[in-house]
């Protein structure tokens, strides 16, 4: 494993040259990252290096492009959100390989890039409920069969294969939870779904509950609401039921 030096303290990097440790990251150790890509650090990247930070900080992941686009626009405007600019800023790698990097937070990743065996391990590496009886469990383990036809899930009930999903699916799925899917369970779900195929990851709930308010207002997303609907976690639950990979991050 690689290494830095900053003001006498070794820090650890990855074979990629990023931060192993997130919580080693500070601003002296950003300079020198940036250094080694041959970067000067502006207030220009500070914007977004700091952005891109706190949208880790709030949601555990790092955003991807859509997302990251998004924040910008929200905070800035629609010169700094462009994907020239931002990625003239760090022409490297780009602003979500070489930013994410400085920043000091893992590189983004869709959904829709990880592989049948990253989700698999991603769903193991996710600790398990200890000394579960599979046959207790609320939801399904392994696989389950429906109208003759074998369903493929993760250890923590997600389909393997998002593109079984349909609303039959949806409602088999649901009742194993004890859960009778009414238009409200409905209005989250095709939410979730929605968000997925927009911007290529399923959202935990601190997301989820940060769109649908801008969406729905805030009754239909407050805590009470959502978990009232879902008590396993609406972001967990609600993307387990609606066919897509679990959350990226801290889901519920």
């Amino acid at each position: 494993m690689n290494s830095i030096n900053v003001a006498g303290v070794s820090y650890s990097l990855l074979h990629d040259g990023r931060l192993a440790h997130t919580e080693d990251w500070n601003e002296d150790i950003a300079i020198s990252l940036a250094e080694k890509e041959g970067m000067t650090l502006t207030h220009n990247h500070w914007e977004i290096i700091n952005l891109m930070r706190e949208f880790y900080k709030n949601y555990n992941i790092s955003p991807i492009r859509k997302l990251l686009t998004k924040t910008i626009l929200e905070k800035y405007d629609s010169k700094k959100a462009d994907p020239v600019y931002l990625d003239s800023l760090f022409p490297n790698g780009g602003v979500l390989i070489d930013g994410s990097k400085i920043a000091g937070i893992p590189i983004p990743m869709l959904d829709a890039e990880l592989d049948e065996d990253e989700r698999h391990n991603r769903a193991m590496r996710r600790p398990a409920k200890k000394h579960v009886d599979p046959s207790m469990t609320t939801h399904f383990i392994d696989k389950f069969d429906y109208d003759g036809k074998i369903y493929r899930v993760t250890p923590h009930g997600n389909l393997l294969d998002a593109s079984q999903w349909n609303e039959k699916i949806a409602v088999h799925m649901a009742q194993k939870e004890n859960i009778q899917l009414t238009d409200a369970h409905w209005d989250v779900i095709n939410f979730i779904r929605k968000f997925y195929f927009e911007y290529g990851v399923t959202p935990m709930v601190r997301l989820l509950r940060k769109y649908m308010k801008e969406q729905g207002g805030s009754e239909k997303s407050s805590k009470d609401y959502l978990y009232g609907l879902f008590p396993d976690g609406p972001a967990k639950q609600g993307s387990r039921i609606g066919g897509l990979p679990e959350p990226q991050g801290c889901i519920d």
